[in-house]
């Protein structure tokens, strides 16, 4: 599938995420909103004891927290990177305060739109959310302090580009961190080419070691995997796709899907 497609059903599938109600269950990994008929959202991660939390803009589609490793200060300028309708950039805001700013991009219209309405209930002003594509990134170079995002850039198709974007609208000194999904192995193919699973988080995950790869040879250096954890999926879903013994290599450890957290920094 071609990169223009792919992005296309993200905004899609994301696009009605936005536009169902908050009481109606968002999923990053399933339910029928987005996927199969099987409810495995086994990634997200519980904010509510974070400051800056505000429920209305969880939509449950994280796969881990990665301001708690981000060494956000006060009166930083970060960006979220797939910011959706606003989680981790409000819990940012808690943290670089009046004088900071916080900006999200998304690639998703309803997405931005739903931000924009938390984010203007909140009162906010220096919290802004920016329609744009990860990969040519609508901002001057050397402008954050912090870049972050959350279970987002499995789903850029040239992850090699989105973090050249990071390295360059970073400042000198600069660092990200972000938690993504990953994979360890050689994911069988038929999961790879399940477009719902790809929007799903799972079928646009590269391998580890590529991915870390990837991050070094966009020039960031001290990289650290702050966190990690494997994911496990139901045996409706793996047995849908998978042959006896591809079945075998899950249940083995030899292949496995991971949710990480990796930080790393722009040289000064």
């Amino acid at each position: 599938m071609k990169s223009k497609e792919l992005k296309q059903i993200v905004k899609e599938k994301y696009g009605r995420i936005a536009e169902q109600n908050s009481e109606e269950k968002s999923c990053c990994c399933g339910t029928s909103c987005c996927g199969p008929e099987v409810d495995y959202t086994v990634f997200s991660e519980d904010y509510k004891n974070k400051e800056g939390y505000n429920p209305d803009a969880d939509m449950n589609l994280g796969c881990g927290i990665p301001t708690d490793y981000a060494h956000i200060k006060k009166g930083d300028h970060v960006l979220d990177l797939g910011s959706g309708a606003g989680n981790d950039c409000f819990v940012a805001r808690a943290i670089i305060g009046d004088t900071g700013k916080v900006t999200g991009l998304d690639i998703t219209e309803p997405m931005i739109r739903k931000a924009r309405e938390n984010s203007k209930k909140l009162g906010f002003r220096n919290v802004e959310f920016v329609n744009g594509d990860i990969e040519e990134m609508p901002f001057d170079e050397k402008t954050f302090d912090v870049v972050i995002s959350n279970c987002v850039l499995n789903l850029v198709p040239d992850k090699a580009k989105a973090f050249s974007e990071i390295y360059r609208v970073l400042k000198p000194g600069g660092h990200f961190c972000v938690s993504d999904v990953v994979i360890k192995g050689l994911l069988p193919e038929k999961l790879r080419e399940d477009a719902e699973l790809y929007v799903g988080c799972v079928s646009g995950a590269t391998e580890l070691d590529e991915y870390i790869g990837t991050i070094k040879q966009n020039g960031f250096r001290n990289i650290l995997i702050q966190k990690q954890k494997e994911i496990f999926l139901p045996d409706e879903l793996l047995t849908k796709h998978l042959s006896c013994d591809e079945l075998e290599l899950f249940s083995n450890g030899k292949v496995g899907i991971l949710s990480i957290t990796v930080s790393a920094d722009k040289q000064s």
